[in-house]
């Protein structure tokens, strides 16, 4: 059954009224407003918004207004649980078909159904495309279908999946129901692909901006990494994710920092699903700090105060560093992506892509990991080039990341390059970076003495300098084109033919002084809000323990931002409380006199 085509019309101002009444906002972000209106009048739609700026509200309010159910395609258990849970907490009557649920609580929610007392519904494809569930569905007034994380139906999304590959047949299925696709991020041939795979017809697109101004890009050269992890981690606030290449790095790195007295826990498909489970649950709720985890963690998880974002391995894409670091700060504010980068890992990526069979697939993995690279030894604005990427061009640089605030300085690298190659070329080009540096700074090291290199003519000569410093260099004489690192030899560094003008002194170089730690003033054009500090810390142990209470995340009760900004206007009336952003009419009633009267015990009389 297809939703009717004159609804627009009749409710001129049933979006906005919907979006402060229930959600308690007081107006549409960038895009909301259109999307909304054209699935009002049946248009199909692809919506492509950065996580965190506001997808689910373009479903969630028509599904308001339209006059049956709104069906919502989701990949992961946890992200429609939370969502259901949010939705409930502000007055929305809506609900999740899973696996997990009892057959008592399955007969329930398809009760509901038949009576049109549900608006939204949120399940897997897989349940979606079932023949029995499809017949249900048949007999049902269901006005729009929203499939999100729609990159996952694309063969050249970054997130392939199989399942929704067959999410087409609802065209064909439900041919006058309109279906509205929405993702994060999708490069020119994913989004076509997407249209061409859900098979919609003539979509209103729109592609808001990639750009999320609140998040800082920082990179550091990786060099004694759990030092430097260790270092940054002690400097943050709030809750963060640490990204691994592998499960065995999740697994020692989780222990290290467990044992320097963080608050953490590990993440990654070798462990149990119930572990994983409760872990996620934890961090979600505010009992852990840091999750340290492989990419199996993180794809739809809803928590909107993620301060911080470490990728401690080199990503493959763009596309997969940018979902994952837009997990950080969706609440709106303040937020920091920092990446370990070694020309090493580079190195060993590009191995691995190279064992791909399919030329075709290996082509675009390769060119996608060579934008992600270029990102990494950006030496201009970092978020020019994440943005370009996307194709949105800034002739601005952002002011908000490592290079802006604080700009790679040049020097004459040539006698420092010099001596680099030239002991690179008398270990016999047979050593990794670490050796290298060992035999420069002149390290009593007894493989050293052993291979008599303590005898070379560069042992030693590089001592006035950190190891750290050489490491640098090391990496930006790979980046440039002198050195290469062998995979097949155990990371070994070999010369290139550049080196040769390099060394000969036929031609100077040109070097950035290596950056060895992250300086950046806390005092940004972003700087936080003026609230009440005490004050917001008394809020959110009150939001704690009714999330508690009711068995719900902190974010499903109020926002960090909407906390933020009670400790700043210090609402005392109803009236007041219904002014703040974040608070619609369901919570006010729920909630409203328990904080309002934290805030007037807070305030002197």
């Amino acid at each position: 059954m297809s939703a009717p085509t004159n609804l627009a019309s009749n409710h001129t101002n049933a979006p906005l009224t919907q979006l402060q009444k229930v959600f308690g906002y007081h107006a549409f972000r960038p895009g909301q407003q259109e999307v909304i209106e054209q699935t009002l009048v049946g248009n199909d739609s692809l919506v492509l918004m950065p996580t965190g700026g506001g997808k689910s509200l373009c479903y969630q309010i028509p599904a308001l207004i339209l006059p049956g159910l709104t069906v919502v395609v989701s990949p992961l258990i946890s992200l429609m649980k939370d969502q259901v849970d949010a939705l409930i907490t502000s007055g929305v009557s809506a609900a999740y078909l899973t696996s997990g649920l009892t057959m008592e609580a399955m007969q329930q929610i398809y009760k509901k159904l038949h009576n049109n007392e549900l608006k939204l519904l949120y399940l897997a494809p897989e349940r979606l495309l079932q023949p029995d569930f499809i017949d249900r569905l048949q007999h049902l007034n269901v006005s729009f279908f929203a499939i999100d994380e729609a990159h996952c139906v694309s063969h050249w999304g970054h997130d392939f999946r199989q399942e929704y590959c067959k999410l087409g047949q609802l065209k064909r299925l439900f041919p006058n129901v309109p279906v509205m696709g929405l993702t994060a991020t999708a490069d020119l041939a994913t989004r076509q692909d997407i249209q061409l795979q859900l098979q919609l017809h003539q979509p209103y697109v729109y592609q808001g901006s990639f750009d999320r101004p609140n998040i800082r890009y920082s990179q550091l050269i990786k060099y004694q990494p759990i030092n430097q992890l260790l270092k940054y981690l002690q400097e943050q606030e709030g809750s963060g994710i640490i990204y691994c290449g592998s499960r065995r790095k999740v697994d020692e790195i989780t222990a290290k920092l467990a044992q320097s007295g963080v608050s953490c826990a590990g993440y990654h498909a070798g462990m149990e699903s119930e572990i994983r489970n409760i872990v996620q649950q934890d961090f979600i709720r505010d009992n852990i700090d840091v999750i340290v985890a492989t990419v199996a963690f993180g794809m739809g998880i809803n928590k909107p105060n993620v301060r911080f974002v470490v990728h401690y391995d080199l990503p493959r894409t763009i596309e997969s560093y940018y979902q994952e670091t837009g997990r950080a700060g969706r609440d709106g504010m303040p937020a920091e992506a920092l990446l370990l980068f070694d020309e090493k890992d580079a190195a060993r990526i590009r191995k691995w892509i190279a064992m791909n069979d399919n030329p075709e697939r290996q082509a675009v993995e390769l060119q996608r990991f060579e934008a992600m690279h270029a990102l990494a030894e950006a030496q201009t604005c970092r978020r020019q080039v994440l943005l370009n990427y996307f194709d949105e061009y800034s002739p601005n640089s952002c002011g908000n990341c490592d290079i802006c605030l604080d700009p790679p300085r040049q020097f004459d690298g040539t006698l420092a390059a010099q001596k680099l190659l030239s002991c690179i070329l008398r270990v016999e080009q047979k050593q990794v970076s670490q050796y290298v540096i060992d035999v420069l700074r002149g390290n009593k090291v007894k493989r050293i003495s052993d291979l008599q290199h303590d005898q070379l003519s560069t042992y030693g000569v590089g001592k006035d300098e950190s190891d750290a410093y050489w490491h640098n260099l090391i990496n930006q004489l790979i980046h440039q084109g002198l050195v290469r690192v062998d995979i097949t030899q155990n990371a070994t560094l070999k010369l290139t033919e550049a080196a040769r003008p390099i060394l000969k002194s036929e031609q100077a170089l040109t070097l950035a002084i290596p950056r060895l730690s992250l300086k950046l003033s806390r005092k940004d054009k972003l700087a936080k809000r003026n609230y009440d500090k005490e004050l917001f810390a008394k809020l959110k142990h009150l939001r704690k323990s009714i999330a508690e209470a009711d068995e719900v995340p902190p974010f499903v009760v109020f926002s960090d931002v909407t906390l933020a900004e009670m400790a700043e206007h210090l609402p005392t009336t109803a009236f007041e409380f219904l002014d703040i952003s974040g608070v619609g009419q369901t919570k006010l009633e729920r909630y409203g006199k328990q904080f309002i009267a934290v805030i007037q015990e807070h305030i002197p009389d």
